[in-house]
């Protein structure tokens, strides 16, 4: 089991938290760890933190070491990139771009990606980017692809939220809004329950609009769109309901009572979720051709290196992806 790390913007916090949860993983965890990003920072970083970890540079013959990396770019960025670096945005891309293609060539399990910041490389000159979910959708030719974050609070109690739509303004939230987009967003959530071993896939549905729109009262999009979405998932036999009012769904959803929630939008999902489990959230891309997940927080420059940041989230999504590798072997 090999899984890619895509290690984000080094002027950020996501190659300490890679290294911080590597250092933390059981030494029986029989996962080998490709690190992709710039060789020099991380074996300096590795020093300056006190972590020891034996990282090897990648080839035929440290095709077995537990810990590799590997540097698409020809050459090292500069020392001491000030936060936000146009050349750090760019060198992200590149390593995030070489990871997907090694997931699609099978030469990897999974891929974690650490966070990179969008506007920075959206000013690098990457002028399309809306979000890495988005970009490994487009690189694996795929547009069936919906975000999930899950995360626990501090009694074990879970919240699975998938996203109708992703990194869409406010304002043309309604008009993203389709019952075809509602009804894969509960598929791939119905199959997350299913690949996560858990006992039932019970899909609750947000409505978009307070009170989920008072019968038409308070907007209408429950009645013309999200209502069909959900009818078309239950004539597959999805165990779905909806649409209930944002506001108190997600409460039942924490007791138990659904197995995954579908939210309408960006905030409305993240908001609860981040709410209980800022520090083990873990977003997940459903529908992708192969296993991605991230750690659910962004490069925090104010801290990045200052040896502060909480590898929690990072150790989250490396477990899932470990998790979901074996998962899917034994299938």
């Amino acid at each position: 089991m090999r899984i890619g790390i895509a290690l984000g913007d080094i002027t950020g916090i996501g190659p300490e938290v890679t290294l911080k949860a590597l250092a933390a993983t059981d030494p029986a965890d029989s996962a080998c760890y490709l690190l992709i990003g710039d060789t020099a920072h991380l074996r300096q970083l590795n020093q300056q933190l006190g972590l020891h970890l034996p990282l090897e540079d990648f080839s035929a013959a440290a095709a077995t070491a537990r810990f590799t990396i590997v540097q698409p770019l020809p050459e090292s960025l500069p020392p001491n990139l000030p936060p936000g670096a146009p050349a750090a945005a760019r060198a992200a891309m590149a390593w995030l771009h070489d990871g997907a293609q090694r997931c699609l060539r099978g030469e990897l399990a999974a891929l974690v990606t650490a966070p990179v910041n969008k506007e920075t490389i959206i000013r690098a000159g990457h002028r399309d980017f809306v979000g890495q979910t988005e970009l490994l959708s487009s690189l694996a030719h795929t547009e069936r692809t919906t975000m999930m974050l899950l995360g626990h609070d501090e009694q074990g109690r879970w919240l699975r939220v998938a996203l109708a739509t992703n990194h869409v303004p406010i304002r043309a939230v309604a008009q993203n809004l389709t019952a075809e987009k509602i009804t894969r967003a509960i598929e791939l959530a119905a199959q997350a329950c299913r690949d996560l071993g858990l006992p039932r896939a019970r899909v609750a549905v947000c409505g978009l609009n307070p009170h989920a729109g008072e019968g038409g009262k308070i907007g209408t999009e429950e009645i013309t769109v999200i209502t069909p979405a959900i009818q078309a998932a239950q004539q597959q036999r999805l165990a779905v309901t909806g649409p209930w009012p944002a506001d108190a769904l997600f409460y039942h959803a924490l007791r138990g009572e659904c197995d995954a929630v579908v939210a309408m939008y960006h905030d409305q999902g993240l908001g609860p979720l981040k709410m209980i489990g800022f520090e083990t959230g873990v977003n997940w891309t459903l529908g992708l051709p192969f296993i991605r997940t991230s750690p659910d927080h962004g490069t925090a420059y104010d801290i990045a290196g200052q040896n502060r940041a909480n590898p929690s989230s990072m150790a989250a999504a490396m477990r899932l992806a470990r998790q979901l590798v074996q998962a899917k072997a034994a299938r």
